[in-house]
């Protein structure tokens, strides 16, 4: 029993890693871990693991989150500062300069959702009033601030700077569902996944980051910055959210990170089952970030990683995927490197 909370939710992990624990399963990420990862680097051979931080494109696909806007800064003389001539500022200089600023929707594009990033809410104090709350039971409001708060809004606690501060280094196994299930849209289920893990030969450790290929950022690609949601909507597969066996396994599973190149990792809009009154809209992410403190990866580009380890007769390299050491931040975006 925490001082945060009496009562945790059913499959949750919480205390198991501490108390204050702000980590969940990337704890996983020992030392030992990383060791043994760094000998799947047979070639030295890298891949790229980011979209082009400007895809999507556009709002399409998700209305609240925005491209990236670039800004120039003024320097001497309202001169813009690219290709500034630094002899505005002293006659002897021959140099010239460029600097911008962006304004960066932090979810955008190839991303990492920190902890902090979904909660529920749960009676954790056992009064019988559900208070809003987060993994290990860190409390909105308290912990995590919103916008009227007096230092804005923020994560006190489970900020994506933690990740960033471990480094974010370990094995990656990649299960290219599209080579099994091809890019029509397929939910997902346990039987379906331990299908591709069988199919495959995947096999699953503890501490590993499992990638899940489905196609779907290839499909962004392509369609160069003006996606159709007609089709990217009903496109490659999901994971469905509301298999309690996948969300089981999940639990059990030892992975460190939940990682996929398609938009929320699980299916979205989650059907509601018939005669729920309370139900989660986001079930894989309340499991993994709520539960089982399990960071999710979105919107990864695991095409060209796909391909390479499928012709080598591999599953398994080297993942480097820190994401930006931003304080407070319930998510970030990240340029993840694959090293085989």
């Amino acid at each position: 029993m925490s001082e945060r909370w009496k009562n945790k939710p059913e499959g949750a992990n919480w205390g198991v890693f501490g108390d204050d624990d702000e980590l969940g399963r990337v704890n996983l990420l020992t030392d030992e871990r990383r060791l043994r990862a760094a000998t799947e680097i047979k070639t030295g051979k890298t891949f790229c693991l980011s979209l082009p931080l400007d895809l999507p494109g556009g709002t399409a696909l998700n209305p609240n989150r925005k491209p990236p806007e670039r800004h120039l800064a003024l320097r001497k003389g309202g001169k813009p500062s690219v290709n500034y001539p630094l002899r505005l500022e002293n006659e002897h200089y021959i140099d010239t300069s460029c600097d911008d600023s962006i304004t960066l929707y932090t979810q955008y594009s190839t991303q990492w959702d920190a902890l902090s990033h979904i909660g529920q809410y749960f009676d954790a104090d056992g009064d019988g009033v559900p208070e809003v709350v987060y993994y290990n039971g860190f409390r909105g409001g308290t912990d995590i601030l919103g916008p009227d708060d007096k230092d804005g809004a923020r994560a006190r606690r489970l900020g994506i700077e933690k990740l960033a501060e471990t480094g974010m280094q370990g094995r990656g196994i990649l299960v290219d569902l599209a080579k099994i299930y091809g890019t029509a849209r397929k939910w997902v289920g346990y039987d379906d996944l331990m299908r591709a893990l069988q199919d495959q030969t995947v096999e699953v450790e503890p501490g590993d980051m499992l990638c899940l290929h489905t196609g779907f950022a290839q499909l962004l690609i392509d369609m160069k910055g003006t996606p159709d949601p007609k089709v990217l909507h009903n496109a490659c597969a999901v994971l469905d959210g509301r298999d309690e066996r996948l969300l089981g396994w999940l639990e059990v599973s030892g992975i460190a990170a939940l990682i996929a190149d398609n938009f929320a990792v699980e299916g979205y809009p989650s059907p509601v089952p018939a005669g729920c009154q309370h139900c989660a809209a986001l079930p894989l992410h309340q499991q993994c970030l709520f539960k089982s403190g399990i960071p999710l990866g979105e919107l990864w580009y695991l095409t060209e990683l796909a391909g390479w380890l499928e012709k080598n007769g591999r599953n398994r390299f080297f993942l480097t995927a820190p994401p930006l050491r931003l304080p407070g931040s319930f998510g970030s975006p990240l340029t993840p490197v694959a090293t085989v």
